[in-house]
């Protein structure tokens, strides 16, 4: 399948010697990306997930999660689909290789794969020397959290996705190379799932320093475990789960919250 989806990918790099003119994105990470190289102006259909930023609002849509219109998106004439795998399931995916529409995909498993496909992207947009500045800001802004929070020994975190059940992050996803920019290590990093079901005797096993959780509730179900509420911190930003170049900005957030102190 990965073998598959790269020879899309290379396809999407031929055809586009000249820039699309009418981008579908099947992820709202993706349509961020887009409107942060200023070609909000080129989308003509976006997959819909969550509440859509105020540029977006006329765009029209192709479906929701898991939900593509085929039909609907076809008659867009899309000359250029980005596409997370994770936003269609197998069936639909299949179904977009027989299109012959080129497709760009992107999976970003670290920040520095994130800032290389926003340069990626904006190549396909004609967008390049935007990508290339946005690159570069990013990078920096990722050194410079790097060396302030860098430290010998790396700060214990369990990082929360659900509480019922328990599930996390594995150690291949951008959100747990997130945790290293700030100085710390998931302590699910052994697990190669994307988001990987774990116990509590597990957690409490692993024995974190800090424990992120994204809603009050989660927060207060560890009140259940007196040693460990005192290491609940609460995430509120919600940038860390689009991969775009806003995701940095919600990284910084992150490390201030793990290590306040620097």
């Amino acid at each position: 399948m990965m073998r598959h989806w790269l020879a899309v990918l290379l396809l999407a790099t031929s055809a586009q010697a000249s820039a699309a003119e009418r981008v579908v994105s099947l992820a709202p990470s993706l349509s961020e990306i887009v409107l942060e190289l200023g070609a909000a102006d080129l989308l003509v259909g976006v997959l819909d997930g969550g509440e859509r930023p105020a540029a977006l609002t006329q765009v029209p849509s192709v479906g929701r999660y898991g939900q593509l219109n085929i039909e609907r998106l076809l008659s867009l004439k899309p000359d250029l689909i980005l596409l997370w795998p994770g936003s269609l399931g197998p069936a639909q995916r299949e179904q977009l290789q027989r299109l012959n529409i080129p497709v760009y995909v992107a999976e970003p498993h670290s920040l520095e794969q994130l800032t290389t496909q926003v340069e990626a992207i904006a190549r396909q947009l004609g967008r390049a020397d935007a990508g290339r500045q946005l690159a570069a800001q990013l990078r920096q802004r990722l050194a410079e959290l790097r060396q302030r929070y860098q430290r010998a020994e790396p700060v214990r975190v369990f990082y929360q996705v659900w509480n019922q059940p328990l599930y996390t992050v594995g150690g291949g996803q951008i959100i747990s190379d997130a945790l290293t920019v700030c100085g710390a290590r998931n302590v699910f990093d052994d697990l190669k799932l994307p988001a990987p079901q774990v116990s509590i005797e597990s957690v409490l096993q692993r024995d974190p320093e800090v424990i992120l959780v994204g809603d009050q509730a989660q927060a207060d179900a560890w009140k259940v475990w007196p040693a460990m509420a005192g290491r609940v911190r609460l995430v509120t930003d919600k940038g860390l789960e689009r991969p775009s170049a806003q995701m940095v900005d919600a990284v910084a957030k992150l490390c201030q919250l793990i290590a306040p102190q620097r």
